[in-house]
């Protein structure tokens, strides 16, 4: 039990340390040291601010457990998770914590089988994790009781927030006891969230990780000036100059993902793309996929890649620039973990610096300038590689299958001719430098017809014009319409361009790959349910340019 003092310390019982043993835990972590004390000995609730993976969990879960009636079938802890995987990776957690204790948990989120939620609710349980829309269901059916609650935890709010569930949050609020203790986690304190918490929550504690906690240390930060039309490329020689690439590849749109996932499985990569219009059968097939590494690239959205906890991943690379330096944390979070050394990598278009540099100011990071492998080395490369592997095989004992074959051939061609058609035939056109595109450096003017993407290009360059719903009756003008924009999708000012108000309705224009994010963040915000920007007819793919002229309306 030596291993196991500084848990001991904080209060835990022997329950709760029998189980922390067989997890081969041995030292808190900070969230966990300052959580557990204050959950076990005061009523405060409590507001806890710390990024992915530091160890929230347990921070809320084992304390909890240790004040939980077991056996009563009655459910006293509710606990809220923005997505199903984090939903069920954060029931797994809890059930492994039990130690022993005859206390059930039960997940419930939208995709699964209402009938096996039923059951078990019916049954009795004494903890429940599920995504907002699935417990509001349970409760207007009357299934799942909250009389007897004493725990509300509400995990990754600020995801939440920005996933739209904020009212379904409040509604679920209003229908627990007065008397319980609720707990909200956060990597970031947004206003709207701060409201919630004075609604919600009576005399608190505050703990927050220290801001030079929140970045990884042992994450290697790195990033490439790109053209938008060159990230594919770039990505690629990327995966091929690396011995291992085990990545989580962020985009910012649905869309992005499912292009850029399919171009690397046409080029031969072993890949698969996560976002929210993925059923939960295929992402549940997906995740075990990467778990075993039988996919190796997983282009995710931040939404869908919440509560993907796998802990030895080479690589997170930022496809696109994260919206915020929170989110750039959050997602190199996720490699360089254990103990091991991870790489961070963000691709930036000359237009995103400053944003760059802003990420790096605002999290305490060091990111560092690369250039991108050339064709030539990325080729010796390889070739070095196979010699190598070649020699591993050969030390190791490991070709006497294959000894008939080669004799046989021997027999009939010299051995170099052997070996070279053997290459040929196992690696094909792998060291051909037709298979690499020409990058160019940004900024540089024209751009050679060869280097041009196709159409199936993932970075296929283009305007979209958009539709939106508000015009001068709302008060609108171009600066304030910008502004409305810049605000609610984080959109540089610079990308909008060619705005057009009308009484009623506007006119604007967007890069082809922006144009998604924007309609999907603006789809809750319309009138009568109706979405508040739609690409306008007729107009999807405009040859305007934003221009200098709505440059100087703002």
């Amino acid at each position: 039990m030596n291993n196991l003092e500084n848990f001991k310390k904080l209060g835990l019982s022997e329950k709760s340390l029998l189980a922390i043993s067989k997890k081969g835990f041995e030292k808190p972590t900070q969230i966990q040291e300052l959580t557990i004390p204050l959950l076990l000995q005061n009523t405060k609730d409590i507001i806890g601010q710390a990024q992915t993976g530091t160890g929230k969990t347990a921070a809320f879960g084992l304390p909890i457990l240790d004040q939980i009636t077991e056996n009563t079938g009655n459910v006293q802890a509710l606990i809220l998770a923005p997505t199903r995987e984090l939903a069920v990776q954060v029931a797994e957690e809890m059930n492994s914590f039990r130690g022993g204790r005859k206390i059930g948990v039960l997940t419930v989120y939208g995709g699964q089988s209402y009938d096996q939620q039923f059951r078990r609710l019916k049954k009795g349980v004494e903890v429940v994790v599920g995504t907002p829309g699935r417990l509001i269901d349970h409760l207007k059916r009357g299934t799942l009781k909250l009389d007897q609650l004493k725990f509300v935890i509400l995990d990754e709010a600020d995801e939440m927030l920005n996933m739209g569930f904020i009212d379904d949050i409040e509604l679920i609020l209003s229908k627990t006891p007065q008397e319980k203790r609720v707990l909200l986690f956060s990597a970031t304190m947004p206003q709207r969230i701060v409201q919630l918490a004075q609604k919600y929550m009576s005399e608190y504690e505050i703990i927050k990780v220290p801001s030079k906690q929140l970045t990884v240390n042992l994450t290697d930060q790195i990033y490439f000036e790109v053209r938008a039309s060159d990230k594919f490329e770039a990505l690629c020689r990327i995966i091929d100059v690396e011995k291992e690439f085990y990545a989580l590849v962020f985009c910012r749109t649905k869309l992005k993902t499912d292009q850029l996932s399919n171009a690397l499985i046409d080029r031969g990569y072993d890949a698969a793309s996560l976002h929210g219009d993925i059923s939960q059968a295929q992402r549940e097939r997906i995740l075990s996929q990467f778990k075993k590494q039988r996919v190796t690239i997983l282009v995710a959205t931040d939404v869908a890649a919440r509560g993907i906890d796998i802990s030895d991943l080479t690589h997170v690379l930022n496809y696109s620039l994260p919206q915020d330096p929170e989110s750039y944390v959050h997602r190199i979070g996720r490699t360089g973990r254990a103990g091991k050394q991870g790489t961070a990598i963000t691709f930036v278009t000359p237009s995103e610096y400053r944003k760059l540099m802003q990420i790096q100011r605002v999290s305490k990071s060091e990111i560092r300038k690369e250039s991108l492998p050339k064709v030539k080395h990325l080729i010796k490369l390889k070739r070095e590689r196979i010699v190598s592997e070649v020699n591993e095989i050969i030390e190791a004992g490991n070709y006497h299958d294959h000894l008939n074959i080669a004799n046989e051939l021997l027999a009939h061609y010299p051995s170099d001719q052997v070996i070279s058609a053997l290459i040929t035939h196992a690696y094909k056109d792998e060291f051909s430098s037709e298979k690499y595109t020409e990058i160019h450096e940004p900024g540089t003017k024209h751009v050679p017809k060869s280097s041009r993407k196709s159409e199936s290009s993932p970075d296929m360059e283009g305007i979209t014009r958009l539709f939106i719903a508000l015009g001068r009756k709302d008060k609108m003008n171009p600066h304030k319409l910008i502004a409305l924009i810049q605000k609610e999708a984080m959109l540089d000012a610079h990308l909008i361009g060619d705005v057009e108000v009308y009484d009623n309705f506007s006119f604007a224009n967007v890069p082809f790959e922006e144009a998604e994010h924007l309609i999907e963040t603006f789809r809750q915000k319309g009138r009568d349910k109706k979405p508040l920007i739609v690409k306008a007819k007729g107009k999807t793919k405009s040859t305007k340019k934003p221009s200098s002229r709505s440059r100087r309306k703002r």
